[in-house]
């Protein structure tokens, strides 16, 4: 496991120390210093990162092994990776430094290790007994490239065929080379003229170990005499073989062909096949050869003691079955069983009671692994039904598009997930246990809630239970059901924006006390969920349509239709949602003359009853429409209050308010009409102008607008463009971070929302948001509130069709790289304005040009009850300004502490009324007084470039950091680390940082994971207590830690893979095999492959690497069966004790002699002078 050390990281680091990262304080004389302000706790010890578990499907397997005792699954895959499973909860990664692909693994049975070979030609030897695996030795091939190996059962000498065609020997105890070499050319008859090809399979007789079956690529397999050196019989067929499988009697074996046949050799026949057989071929009448089939890659020949033999093979289909899924077959007795697999089959292990090849094998289970799913088969049951997994290997179940990491959440949420999702399981599974049951579970302390929320491309939405190192899915929400499917290709809407994927998950936010749950959409929509225990059908889907269009300044272009004077709009009929009209009609839209699309949104929904499920059940379903043939832009961020029923999301044309709860549209407004109007900062958006946008799929489904932004900036919203390489997507997106364009206009030009601040009631909302602007008709979002279209309705429509068109011929790509979209919101408790002394609620906005605004809510008088409280907005301007779009934004009280939004407790939403009552009644309508007093709040905001703390209500900024030059910020996380909190970064040059809050010290700044793909920049996630975790492939989620308590209790935390198991006893031979010999025959392969009777082998034939892994849990591998595997090992391990002991009793000596030689001098000091009698 990769660990770095932070503790060169200075804690003191300051303004001084670098211009390029610098904590600068740059507030008015006197504000306060960082030390009057707040005490902070948080040092550079309380850091240091290291990887500590990978979750998922491994990304493209190409091997698998089983250890039949430790019941213990090893996966490798195609970069050098290795997967170790066990028991549900029991995983390991490990990983080749090479990076080369994994052609072949075996395990030293019940040894707790693992032989390795990979495609670079070499071998490894893992040590499994310790709970980080680590290579012991390593042997390289310089002049023979690996092609099979074999390690018998309890047995120190592995055979290695290579493509030359011959088999080295190795000693797995000391990993040197024998000098016991069997070369092709021995092997294989003199009068042959062609290389036979390289070595495909290697395996001993089970009944005699001194006889070796070696199969060539050509077709040609050699059973070799170890102790006579020469090949005993020799089998030839004219196809070439994949595979060869024994009788557990050994006296026959079955070979598998390219031409799809099966051909069984009697051991003492090689003349012939004693039977050919070609499973899915068609049989001719005329007795000629059947027709030939597509190869069988691998076949396994298992027997039982009491029915006839299982014979399983992969491969072997006829070539009429063109597009046909990948099969497994079984083939048992008369009975020929054909298993479709989701997916291409890579390997296949047949699961048996005994590890003792000699002996009745009693196959019970088959493990297939395909190229994105394990599935175990139980042979025991009729159908041969699959295992439940209990691994979390559905993660790519359909591709992460985004997302989410809740640590230390409420403890009631994982049960109460559970509950709702287990009543999705499927049906039709084995009742037997899962047979991959070895392992033990780590025992660390870490018992906190932790949910990961994963947001997919088919419009799915997963709850994951990631408590204690393990994952579990607990709820899986399908969206895509609100929402009517086109039954074709030749049924898709043309008002897509997106050729694939229209249901894909753009962003999500999740409220964990609330459990309210908002989803944005690729195709521009919005969902709001609550959660609720009892299952309901909705009649009606409610439904709120936006109309989003960006706002024009006069000096963008000249119009040609400026000069009409546009009429008002008349007033709309009333915003119920059950009056809206069902959205079939709404798509037959108000089209202009020329056929341009308007009002209409990208999807349909559904109008018939939706059954909801308990769990997550839609409550408003909010769609932007297509504007005067203009798509409508994507989702850029969301946010939601649920204390007010509050739900904002913006876009690069600006932002929109919606009151779930009245399901009515209560903001609207244009990123300019943000600025005030002295707004040094303001900036005027131009109008954009653009196609269909082409997509294959999520991954480019982003417009120019937000293309980079939100591609690297912000994990959980777009995605990488097939077409463009990550160097041109970072470059440019470096490029447009440092575009800051800054356009000066007169404030006539700019609404003073202050000054006209609108308060509208969320039941008496009947009006459009139009407004009238020089003389010009601004349309903006525009909530479709009629229920039957009036005559004045298309008139409208018309003319703002003609007013787009018309301005549309004018507009370049340029402008739309400039637009400012919304990158994120926060809902606040604050003070909006220098002057106010109390905290209202408030709502922060941040823009991808890096400036914050606040907008305050006011409550008007009507009630304690959200139905009649009336919200007034009021945009109060600029608060700040940064470089780089901004990322996050937090409040902080004056001990530092996070101020979250203000959040309504759960209750369900089909309970009774009076429940709900007690709930909303609970709903704080006012700000605590606590909040009162000068500067007891400071302002985190984070962008691409730095970071600021802004001092609540002066509006000055106390702390500023610039956090890097060269590079941009993806992820920024305010959490909560040691009781206290800091900014959580991570960069795209693959650092991540931390700052102390509110002063911004670098508190750790470690080179860790360069951006290799923009997949880890769209799910990279920060959690509290030290976690994070990022897709590190397609199908595999990599959790981290920067926490230095949760990299030393690491250890504890772990799962074991390794217990102590009893070996079973040996087959019983009986009596009169043990008379007459005809038991399995045993070798002393010492005898054979020692240096003594085979020499050396070549020193230039391999190279021997001496592994990083220590001793340490080898020592018990003396007990075992092959205790010799270690015991070189020990034995110089043990000769280093004695000599160590050695040396202390040398010490000792030493002192006891100088102890006598005082004694001595003493003596003769005493007696010196004195007489022989006088003793």
């Amino acid at each position: 496991m990769k660990k770095f050390n932070i503790r060169k990281v200075l804690d003191g680091l300051t303004a001084a120390s670098s211009s390029s990262s610098s904590s600068s304080a740059t507030a008015q004389p006197g504000t306060p210093r960082e030390n009057d302000v707040v005490q902070e706790t948080l040092q550079s010890e309380h850091f240091q990162l290291c990887k500590t578990v990978r979750h998922g499907f491994p990304y493209q397997p190409s091997s698998m092994a089983f250890d039949p005792v430790q019941k213990i699954l090893a996966v490798g895959t195609q970069t050098g990776a290795l997967r170790l499973f066990g028991r549900a909860g029991v995983e390991c990664y490990c990983q080749h430094e090479s990076g080369a692909a994994v052609i072949q693994l075996q395990f030293l049975i019940n040894e707790g290790a693992l032989v390795s070979a990979l495609a670079d030609d070499s071998i490894h030897l893992w040590n499994l007994r310790q709970k980080i695996p680590a290579i012991l030795h390593s042997l390289k091939f310089n002049r023979e490239r690996i092609t099979y190996c074999h390690l018998p059962f309890q047995s120190k000498w592995l055979y290695i065929g290579s493509e030359r065609g011959n088999i080295h020997i190795v000693n797995v105890e000391s990993f040197t080379l024998s000098g016991y070499v069997i070369m092709w050319n021995k092997a294989i008859e003199l009068s042959t003229k062609t290389h036979p090809g390289p070595v495909v399979h290697i395996s001993d007789n089970p009944m005699d170990e001194g006889k070796l079956l070696i199969g060539f690529e050509c077709g040609v397999v050699v059973l070799w005499d170890l102790k006579s050196k020469k090949a005993d019989y020799r089998y030839n067929y004219d196809e070439a073989i994949h595979s060869v499988a024994w009788h557990h009697e050994g006296k026959q074996f079955v070979c598998s062909h390219s031409d799809g046949s099966l051909t069984t050799w009697n051991i003492r026949a090689p003349a012939k096949p004693a039977q050919i057989i070609t499973p899915h071929g068609k049989q001719p009448k005329d007795g000629k050869k059947p027709e030939p089939c597509k190869p069988i890659l691998k076949v396994e020949y298992k027997t039982t003691r009491a029915g006839d033999p299982f014979m399983v093979l992969s491969g072997g289909l006829s070539y009429d079955t063109v597009g046909r899924r990948a099969c497994l077959t079984v083939m048992h007795g008369k009975s020929t069983a054909v298993l479709e697999m989701d997916y291409p089959i890579v390997d296949f292990l047949t699961l048996c009671e005994t590890p003792y090849p000699n002996d009745f094998q009693e196959p019970y289970a088959v493990v297939v692994l395909l190229e994105k799913d394990l599935v175990v088969i139980d042979l025991g049951q009729i159908g041969y039904p699959i295992f439940e997994s209990p691994y979390p290997l559905s993660i790519h179940e359909s591709p992460v598009t985004c997302c989410e990491y809740f640590a230390d959440c409420p403890s009631e949420l994982i049960p109460a997930l559970y509950s709702v999702g287990s009543r999705q399981k499927r049906q039709g599974y084995s009742k037997k246990e899962w047979p991959i049951s070895g392992g033990n579970w780590g025992q660390g302390t870490q018992t906190y809630p932790e949910i990961i929320i994963t947001g997919h491309a088919d419009g799915s939405i997963k709850f994951w239970d990631a408590s204690a190192l393990m994952l579990q899915v607990l709820y899986k929400l399908k969206t895509a059901k609100v929402f009517e499917r086109a039954r074709g290709k030749e049924e898709k809407p043309s008002t897509d924006i997106v050729d694939e994927d229209p249901f894909a998950i753009q962003t999500l936010f999740w409220c964990p006390e609330s459990r309210m749950l908002c989803v944005a959409g690729v195709s521009a929509h919005v969902i709001i969920y609550r959660f609720s225990k009892q299952e309901v059908t909705t009649e009606v889907v409610q439904l709120l349509e936006v109309r989003m269009q960006c706002e024009f300044s006069e000096v963008d272009s000249p119009d040609p239709g400026g000069e009409q004077t546009p009429t008002l709009p008349t007033p709309a009929a009333p915003s119920s949602p059950q009056e809206a009209e069902p959205l079939n009609q709404l798509t037959a839209g108000v089209n202009s003359s020329e056929g341009a699309r308007d009002n209409i949104p990208c999807l349909q929904v559904r109008s018939s009853p939706l059954k909801q499920s308990p769990g997550y059940q839609v409550e408003l379903v909010v769609q932007l429409v297509w504007v005067s043939g203009e798509p409508p832009q994507q989702i850029t961020s969301l946010a939601v209050n649920s204390s007010l029923g509050l739900v904002v999301f913006g876009n690069s044309n600006g932002l929109a308010v919606v009151d779930y709860v009245q399901k009515t549209l209560l903001l609207n407004l244009g990123t300019s009409e943000l600025y005030s109007p002295s707004d040094p900062c303001q900036r005027q958006p131009r109008s954009p102008r653009k196609p269909r946008q082409p997509s294959g799929g999520f991954c480019d489904s982003n417009d120019g607008s937000n293309n980079s932004e939100d591609r690297c900036k912000s994990p959980t919203s777009g995605s990488t463009s097939p077409c463009n390489s990550d160097d041109e997507r970072k470059q440019n997106f470096i490029e447009k971070a440092k575009m800051s364009r800054k356009i000066s206009s007169s404030g006539e030009q700019k609404l003073d929302l202050e000054d006209r601040s609108h308060r509208w009631s969320p039941r008496l909302c009947k009006r459009p948001f139009d407004s009238m602007k020089n003389g010009k008709l601004v349309a903006r979002m525009t909530l479709k509130l009629n229920v039957h279209r009036t005559k004045s309705d298309p008139q409208r429509y018309g003319k703002d069709n003609a007013f787009t068109r018309s301005r549309s011929s004018s507009v370049t790509s340029i402008d739309r790289e400039s637009r400012e979209a919304i990158s994120s919101f926060y809902f606040c408790e604050s003070f909006p304005r220098k002057s106010d002394s109390l905290a209202s609620p408030c709502l922060l906005v941040g823009t991808t040009q890096g400036s914050v605004m606040m907008v305050a809510l006011g409550l008007q008088p009507g009630g304690d009850q959200k139905p009649q409280q009336t919200l007034s907005f009021a945009s109060c301007g600029t608060l700040v300004q940064l470089k780089g779009g901004i990322l996050t934004m937090a409040l902080l009280d004056a001990a530092g502490t996070l101020l979250p939004p203000s959040c309504e407790a759960w209750y369900d939403p089909n309970a009774s009324d009076e429940e709900k009552e007690k709930v909303r009644r609970r709903r704080p309508a006012t700000p605590p007084s606590s909040q009162e007093g000068q500067d007891s709040q400071f302002a985190v905001l984070c962008s691409e470039k730095q970071a600021k703390v802004v001092a609540m209500t002066s509006q000055t900024i106390i702390y500023k950091h610039n956090i890097t030059e060269t590079s941009f910020v993806l992820r920024a996380d305010v959490v909560q680390m040691a009781g206290t909190y800091c900014i959580a970064c991570f960069c795209a040059n693959g650092h991540i940082m931390s700052l102390s809050l509110p002063s911004l010290r670098p508190l750790l700044d470690i080179n860790y994971l360069p951006l290799t793909d923009m997949r880890i920049a769209r799910t990279f996630c920060f959690s509290n207590l030290g976690q994070a975790l990022y897709l590190t492939s397609p199908t595999e989620i990599q959790r981290i830690t920067y926490s230095q308590e949760t990299c030393d209790n690491l250890q504890e935390m772990l799962s074991e893979l390794f217990t102590p198991v009893e070996t079973p006893e040996a087959p019983n031979r009986g009596f009169f095999k043990g008379l007459f010999g005809g038991g399995a025959q045993s070798l002393d392969r010492e005898d054979l492959f020692g240096e003594t009777a085979a020499g050396k082998a070549s020193r230039s034939l391999a190279q021997h690497i001496p592994g990083p892994g220590s001793m340490e849990g080898m020592k018990g591998a003396a007990s075992g069966v092959v205790g010799d595997l270690a015991r070189a090992r020990v034995a110089l391990d043990e000769r280093g004790q004695k000599l160590g002991e050695l040396e202390e009793r040398t010490a000792a000596m030493m002192a006891s002699a100088e102890s006598f030689s005082k004694h001595a001098h003493n003596m003769m000091v005493k007696y010196k002078d004195k007489k022989w009698y006088q003793l």
